[in-house]
């Protein structure tokens, strides 16, 4: 039956999967699918917001809707199923392309590789992650990559990594993403890599945008890449 209650919601644009809030259910009523936490059924949700205070991103809230009672009963029935169905807990850690990973291994002379961090897609990457602290940050369109052959020794090496499309993602969840990384993190420099082509001319505008909503003033160089991989202009 339902009834008018208060429930969490879950923003999908401010979770980054990174799983805090499930081990805070005691009902087990969230958990981390497709990279996102869901709430698994309205009757599992008591509504006390005991998981809202591990969520990083601000992305879980209490609101009052329509929606089934909370069933006491069925979260028992639930968690035994769920203990039974899995001999040991798995790790929380979300989706493996969120999973934040630091101090990588220095490239041999070679000189392979000179990323230190993962993720790197803009919208994986949480405004909390520790590696944005402090940050010479390298925000690249995804294409300067491919069109570079030396990206890593001339771009990247000492930098912290972000990429991403301004024609094909979203825009606005770039200016949030951003304007939150800037409130929540000393970021030092900035440099922003794109292609010449048109499409590309709105990722330093998204930049400028962010420092303005979060009232802040970092050093900003953009670096505009031919289609065939030179430098045009500073």
């Amino acid at each position: 039956m339902k009834v008018m209650r208060k429930i969490i919601e879950i923003d999908d644009e401010r979770c980054d999967g990174c799983g805090e809030c499930v081990p805070a259910c005691a009902e087990g009523a969230i958990q981390v699918i497709d990279g996102k936490a869901r709430v698994m059924a309205d009757k599992y949700c008591d509504g006390l917001g005991a998981c809202l205070g591990e969520c990083p991103n601000d992305a879980l809230r209490i609101v009052e809707r329509e929606a089934e009672d909370f069933d006491e009963a069925a979260v028992e029935a639930y968690l035994e199923a769920k203990g039974n169905k899995e001999e040991k807990p798995l790790p929380i850690t979300g989706c493996p392309s969120s999973q934040l990973q630091t101090n990588f291994t220095p490239p041999g002379e070679s000189g392979a590789s000179n990323l230190a961090h993962w993720p790197i897609q803009i919208h994986l990457v949480p405004p909390h992650a520790p590696f944005l602290k402090n940050a010479d940050l390298l925000v690249a369109a995804d294409c300067t990559a491919f069109a570079c052959g030396n990206f890593h020794r001339d771009y990247l090496k000492g930098k912290v990594l972000m990429v991403g499309c301004p024609k094909f993602d979203d825009r606005e969840a770039y200016l949030q993403k951003f304007t939150d990384i800037f409130n929540m993190a000393d970021i030092k420099r900035i440099t922003v890599l794109v292609m010449e082509v048109p499409c590309c001319s709105g990722l330093p505008v998204i930049i400028q945008r962010a420092m303005a909503a979060a009232k802040k003033e970092i050093p900003m160089e953009t670096r505009v890449i031919s289609m065939r991989g030179e430098e045009k202009k500073r």
